[in-house]
Formats: C-alpha cells, sequence, structure tokens
C-alpha cells in the first residue's frame, strides 16, 4: 500500500509504511474525507495521534496547518517509521514522538489542550472503547472543543454504548471504516 500526504505543505510526499500486518493505514479516500470534515479547524490545532501506527494522520493534520502533533505508538519499529515520515516531511520540528501505552498517557493529565484526538488502535481488541472509556472518566481531558475522532471497522461499532461524558457527533461509513465523531458535553 502506499501512503501519501494529500494536501497542504507536504502535499505528494510519500509515506513509509510499517513492514507487516501489525498496523492498518488509512486510506487516501477516507483520509481526504476526513480532512474534509474536520475542514478549516485544523489551522492553529492540537492534535493527538494515538495508535498513530506511520503518523499518515497526524502528518496529514500538521501538513494541513496544526501548530502541534502528539504521537503515541507503542510498537518501536512503527514509531521509527513515524520518527522517519516526520524528517522526511520536514514537519518534525511541530511534533512529538512518544514510545509509550496510549493507556498511560490517558491516565495523566494531557500535557495541552488538545482540539482533535484520532483513535485508530488494532481492530477487534475492544481498545476503541477502551480508549474512549478512559477519556470518558479522566476529566483533565475534556475539553469542550476537543472532538474524538475514531476510525474501526463497522463491524466493531457499539450503538448502545452509554459515556458519562461523550456523544457521537457523526458516523460516516467508507466501504469497511468507520469514522465516528464524538465530542465531550
Amino acid at each position: 500500500m502506499s501512503l501519501r500526504v494529500i494536501a497542504g505543505k507536504a502535499r505528494g510526499m510519500r509515506l513509509k509504511t510499517v513492514p507487516g500486518d501489525r498496523t492498518r493505514p488509512i486510506m487516501d479516500r477516507v483520509k481526504e474525507a476526513l480532512f474534509s470534515i474536520i475542514g478549516s479547524n485544523i489551522q492553529g490545532a492540537n492534535f493527538l495521534d494515538l495508535f498513530a501506527g506511520t503518523g499518515s494522520v497526524g502528518i496529514e493534520a500538521l501538513s494541513r496547518g496544526a501548530d502541534f502533533a502528539l504521537f503515541v505508538e507503542l510498537n518501536a519499529g512503527a514509531r521509527k517509521v513515524v520518527q522517519a515520515n516526520l524528517v522526511h516531511t520536514r514537519l518534525e520540528e511541530r511534533a512529538k514522538v512518544l514510545r509509550r501505552d496510549a493507556f498511560q498517557i490517558l491516565a495523566k493529565s494531557p500535557d495541552r489542550d488538545y482540539d482533535f484526538i484520532f483513535v485508530a488502535p488494532p481492530q477487534y481488541q475492544g481498545l476503541w472503547l477502551k480508549t474512549l472509556l478512559a477519556l470518558d472518566s479522566n476529566t483533565n481531558w475534556h475539553q469542550a472543543d476537543c472532538q474524538i475522532i475514531v476510525q474501526i471497522d463497522p463491524r466493531e461499532f457499539e450503538v448502545n454504548h452509554n459515556f458519562e461524558h461523550l456523544e457521537v457527533r457523526d458516523k460516516r461509513l467508507y466501504g469497511r471504516t468507520m469514522l465516528v465523531f464524538y465530542r465531550f458535553v
């Protein structure tokens, strides 16, 4: 699979992928739709890319004008790919890459207010739901304007899950990829 930056400063630049099948990079069509929905709100934003994989989504955010992106990736090989992609696109000055478990990050207070939190964990392990529960329960993360975007296979989505502080604002389906948009309430 070939990955590229779709728009902005690094437009058209090819990105490295993580060898093997441990990550599932976002398809260009889905990434383009995602940033079309976000629109100009990405300008000056702080972006958190949890389970970063190749870093493709956070890099797209930086390329389109986000001020800062934090990439969280536990897998050492994937973290190296994110770092290499940031250097290649010359966006590393506005980014930080952490090799940590996402749940360790979410158990603490955030290092800054994030406008967007992108959640694309390994599939079929319930990690997207565990991530949302962690965000829901830690009020230090509750920023009124923060948008949480979850990328999952539609078969993973549970409609009837009740969160105390999160609500679904939008859902979009692109083949076997679903984007679910949450906000804090």
